[in-house]
């Protein structure tokens, strides 16, 4: 028997012989240094809360390609307004069709010369017609054969495309970069050949916050090598920051100025919330039919219904 259990044992011995109503006297116990101490358990407090975890970055695997893409995102019956949707009415010849053909060929030229793939739409103030000119510029790319174009509305503010193309905002980009769904569960598949559509989702607090997450940088380099071009229709420059922190992750800016009424200081400032090499174009919106430009150009080449020429 050991030192400890002799110990042990006399000292319960004694504590047997002095009850009898008398207090106990405090017993102390010499254990020789060496022999080994038992581990004692800890007592078992409350179970600590767990930390709240941050939103997982989602896992795409080694196979992840287009016809995964297709095969995951199912089509959506849209509803597109074909009075500002350009290129879903199915007239060729409509007006304003052209001026996004030509933005397309400026694009591709720029192409040439610089990497550009991610492209940033956006606009000095609220209503000068950023998201009409991302929707049908995106719309225009994929009419070439074989292009693939993702459209995303990162406006979190303001989301005006799901409407315009007749489709649910939900859910959308503020659920993914929320950590809620996946990639797939946000990505539209619509009625237009390879056009996917993102929309911004149910309205959130602090979408700038949410934006500069890390979840969108990470979302943009795992689907670029499967598009042609993502087109991104952020909030407008002047009131907001979220346009600045989505340049970053974009190759380029275009900015979008309505003619007539966008006050020339406040297109200079939009235009110095950004980079000066990220500036890659001025699309002026909402030229008037009437306009000498356009009768000269209709005029040349025939009426936007294609049904001969203007008189002159």
């Amino acid at each position: 028997m050991s030192r400890i259990h002799e110990a042990l044992k006399k000292a319960e011995e004694q504590r047997a012989s002095s009850q009898g109503g008398q207090a106990e006297a405090a017993q102390v116990v010499d254990i020789p240094a060496s022999e080994p101490m038992a581990a004692m358990p800890l007592a078992q407090g409350p179970p600590l809360a767990a930390a709240p975890a941050a939103p997982p970055m989602p896992s795409f695997g080694t196979s992840f390609n287009f016809d995964t893409l297709l095969a995951r995102c199912a089509p959506v019956n849209w509803s597109p307004d074909v009075k500002t949707m350009l290129f879903f009415n199915g007239e060729e010849q409509a007006y304003g069709t052209e001026e996004f053909r030509t933005l397309r060929s400026r694009l591709y030229q720029m192409r040439e010369k610089q990497p550009l793939r991610k492209l940033l739409v956006t606009s000095a103030l609220p209503k000068e017609g950023k998201s009409f000119v991302a929707a049908n510029l995106a719309q225009v790319m994929v009419r070439q054969h074989g292009r693939r174009v993702l459209l995303i509305d990162a406006d979190l503010r303001g989301a005006r495309l799901h409407q315009a193309l007749g489709t649910s905002s939900t859910p959308g980009l503020s659920e993914y970069l929320l950590g809620e769904v996946d990639e797939f569960a946000v990505m539209q598949r619509g009625p237009m050949e390879n056009l996917f559509f993102i929309p911004s989702g149910r309205t959130v607090q602090s979408p700038a916050e949410l934006v500069a997450n890390g979840r969108l940088k990470f979302l943009l380099n795992r689907l670029e090598p499967l598009f042609d071009w993502i087109v991104i229709d952020s909030p407008p420059a002047v009131p907001v920051s979220d346009a600045g922190l989505l340049a970053n992750y974009c190759d380029g800016v275009l900015m979008v100025v309505r003619s007539n009424a966008t006050p020339f200081d406040i297109a200079r400032k939009a235009r110095q919330e950004f980079r000066a090499e990220h500036v890659v174009g001025v699309v002026l919106n909402g030229i008037a039919a009437g306009s000498s430009y356009t009768q000269y150009y209709y005029s040349a080449y025939g009426r936007p219904n294609g049904k001969g020429k203007a008189a002159r």
